[in-house]
């Protein structure tokens, strides 16, 4: 993407529709006067008269307890340096968004306008009380160092500079594992360090509680190594101060077991990689350029165990492993302070998730067959769902055991439960959508792109490595439309009308007529057709020179699905196509079948619907659990809408006894397991999250989930169309530029999943 694209790009999403990206909302009701006058006057005299009794109490009636300030000054902000705490409050408000994403905890963001320490160290004191937990945030050294030390000896609440702490607890958790891989004793390793900031630091700190002895510990900052007769080092760095006077960073790598890079891009050079040991530890972490580069590194040496801090390689060593999920075990159990412990059960509890089987949904977000402990994974993925069932609760039983939790845990599975509860509400299912997608890009046609939103979709796509678009429409209006977008890369554009695509059109119609002409097609009706985008479309993804294609943006549903239907057809053995949405629920992600092609589907079609849609469930990586939805309960009425999901149901239950799928049962007692289980415990969906919906027409379906999307914004992915062919989705009208790319994204999906399965019956046949 060109500079200036990226950056108003930036600024927009920043800007519009709502300036920011955090803002508060209701917990409690207040629709009526009677609420209003519990929310404040005079019901809220009551829990204040509370908490006057019992200070403690204030956890009890207020959001403190789930509350946490990312409190700074703007001094080191990211790789921007001191830009005040102005400028400083999109990166705190970004911070807070991760909170919340990962952990469900609630974030206000403080920008402080001071520099002297103990004014800001007095400001954070005296706004305390108003919060369960404080995250101090790109705050320069050596100031960070004092700032920290004082508010968590004199506050009693958990305080935690995240920039020191968060890389090492993170890095920490790899070097066990990486030392485990190269068969190493802590205890003995030679380790280098470049950069002696505060993140260097309290890795090295945290290293030596780990085992690794300080004096092999040799460290480097801007002015060389640090050495006992340098008087530039701070009290911190003096403890680190064994190097040799003069040394070099190359001298200083020579039989080196592990290098810790926090500093700057490209100065480790191979051939100082060549120089270390064996099975060298290499952690180049500095963002956006790492100290050395990793094809770089691993063509230099095929021993070598490498993290870096970036998303595009193996090992990222990203905070958000680790600060949503310490804050979040230190909330529950109210901790006064995160100490050492805390920290220590962080790392083992991320360092033993990556030995453990990784779950199919990882592995399908991060396009592989089979993550495995190794060299090349040797800490978790971001996306990691066990990662706050892991980690909180480590952090939460060490504060238990080093006697700083007031509020101590007994019932961990119960507690555990709520930690996946908290999660339904976010919409990590997208982002997994879309890192899946870029794990094997794919060629995808879109049919519309001389609509402005369409093209913007389509940039997205290519700029975000989702896939690589093919555009079709006129090739002057998509020029045009490109250069005002700033949409500048060399991307395929055909225009289906045009002479320079009158072989390939004509051969398209070829192709398609010898298929058709007994079916009424004439080869001139075949011609025609190869004119319009949908026709010509289908027929590049049937052909082989494209591997998806996407439409629907401006033209209805039937109008696009007609040509599908005709050139691509349905997959070997399937004798029906259907479609389902993906809502993002604050449940969770909950699938809607069948929302755009089937009026009014029989028993054996919603049999069939039930079937291809835990297919779809299964490639987002979940476990289906399917209520066969209807007005009846189990019988309860003899009505021929209820009869056909029951028939459903019975066939679905003798054929597939292992898929968890039960009805017909009305949406409520669906969507409550309490309710469910109370009054139908001999149910299959007894006990369990049910997520994914049949309905028993095609207007129930549709009008439900517009509803939903309509009335509660719940974000809507689809309709995925099941049963093609070929991978070829169709966008709602008017769709957003938004749901394009997720709708882009799912094509990419589906034609990985079609392309494997080929592979496979290819490698069967053979």
């Amino acid at each position: 993407m060109h500079k200036d694209n990226k950056r108003r790009e930036a600024l927009l999403y920043h800007a519009k529709p709502t300036p920011g990206k955090i803002k508060v909302v209701p917990t409690k009701k207040y629709a009526t006067q009677r609420d209003l006058s519990l929310a404040y006057s005079p019901g809220v005299a009551e829990p204040c008269l509370e908490i006057a009794k019992d200070i403690e109490n204030v956890y009890k009636y207020t959001s403190k307890g789930n509350l946490v300030a990312v409190i700074t000054n703007g001094t080191a902000v990211l790789g921007l340096g001191d830009i005040g705490p102005e400028a400083s409050k999109p990166v705190m408000e970004g911070k807070a968004l991760l909170f919340k994403i990962f952990a469900d905890i609630d974030v206000f963001d403080i920008e402080v306008g001071t520099k002297n320490i103990e004014e800001f160290i007095a400001t954070v004191k005296n706004i305390a009380p108003t919060f369960g937990g404080i995250n101090l945030e790109d705050i320069k050294a050596p100031e960070s160092f004092e700032i920290e030390r004082r508010l968590v000896e004199e506050l009693n609440i958990p305080v935690m500079h995240d920039d020191q702490h968060g890389t090492a607890i993170i890095s920490s958790a790899a070097l066990l594992n990486a030392l485990e891989l190269a068969e190493k004793n802590i205890s003995e390793i030679k380790l280098v360090v470049s950069g002696a900031g505060s993140a260097a630091l309290a890795c090295a700190n945290l290293y030596v509680l780990l085992g690794v002895k300080p004096e092999n510990i040799i460290m480097f900052d801007v002015n060389g190594v640090l050495s006992n007769d340098r008087n530039d080092l701070s009290d911190l760095q003096k403890k680190y101060s064994f190097g040799t006077k003069g040394i070099q960073l190359g001298e200083a790598l020579i039989n080196a077991d592990v290098f810790l890079g926090l500093s700057a891009g490209n100065i480790l050079k191979p051939q100082m990689l060549l120089a270390m040991a064996d099975n060298p530890i290499v952690f180049a972490m500095a963002n956006p350029i790492p100290e050395i580069d990793y094809d770089v590194a691993i063509k230099t040496r095929k021993d070598i165990i490498m993290a870096t801090g970036r998303s595009d390689h193996p090992n990222q060593v990203n905070n958000v492993l680790g600060f949503p999920y310490i804050f979040r075990g230190a909330l529950d159990v109210r901790a006064t302070k995160i100490n050492e412990a805390m920290k220590m059960a962080a790392v083992r509890a991320l360092a033993a998730l990556a030995k453990e089987s990784v779950p199919e949904q990882v592995n399908i977000a991060y396009g592989e067959t089979k993550l495995y402990f190794g060299r090349e994974y040797i800490i978790p993925k971001p996306f990691d769902p066990r990662l706050i069932t892991m980690v909180a609760p480590a952090v939460a039983k060490a504060a238990m055991e080093s006697g700083v939790a007031l509020n101590p845990i007994t019932d961990w599975k119960q507690y555990e439960e709520d930690l996946l509860e908290r999660m339904g509400s976010d919409n990590k299912m997208i982002r997994l959508l879309i890192n899946r997608a870029k794990s094997d890009p794919k060629r995808i046609v879109f049919a519309e792109a001389d609509q402005l939103d369409v093209l913007k979709a389509a940039q997205i796509v290519h700029e975000e490595g989702i896939g690589l678009p093919i555009l079709l429409g006129r090739k002057e209006d998509i020029l045009e439309l490109k250069e005002e977008i700033g949409f500048d890369a060399d991307v395929p554009i055909f225009d289906p009308k045009t002479k320079d695509e009158d072989k390939r059109r004509l051969r398209y119609a070829d192709i398609f007529w010898k298929e058709r002409n007994r079916r009424g097609v004439s080869l001139l009706d075949a011609q025609k057709w190869m004119r319009e985008r949908n026709y010509f479309a289908a027929m590049m993804v049937n052909e082989g020179d494209a591997d998806a294609m996407v439409s629907g943006f401006s033209r209805s549903y039937p109008s696009v699905v007609k040509p599908l239907m005709q050139l691509i057809g349905k997959a070997p053995g399937i004798s029906l196509i259907a479609s389902t949405n993906m809502m993002m629920t604050n449940r969770g992600p909950m699938f809607l079948s069948d929302t755009a092609i089937n009026p009014d589907p029989t028993s054996d079609d919603l049999a069939k619907i039930a079937l291809m849609t835990e297919k779809t469930v299964r490639m987002f990586g979940l476990e289906p659990v399917i209520a066969m939805v209807s007005f009846s309960n189990f019988g309860s009425s003899t009505h021929e809408s209820a009869n056909k999901v029951r028939e459903a149901v019975t066939y679905l239950h003798k054929y597939y006894p292992e898929l968890v799928v039960d009805g017909e049962i009305q949406a409520d007692f669906a969507l409550n397991p309490e309710m469910l289980k109370n009054k139908f415990p001999f149910s299959k969906l007894a006990g369990k999250k049910v997520n994914t919906l049949i309905f028993p027409n095609l207007e129930s379906a549709n009008i439900t989930y517009k509803l939903l999307k309509e009335l509660y914004n719940v974000e809507s992915i689809g309709p995925i169309v099941m049963g093609m062919d070929k991978p070829a989705h169709i966008f709602q009208l008017g769709a957003s530029v938004e749901e394009m790319v997720n709708m882009a994204a799912v094509a990419v999906v589906d034609a990985q999943e079609k392309s494997k399965r080929l592979k496979n019956f290819t490698v069967k046949i053979e």
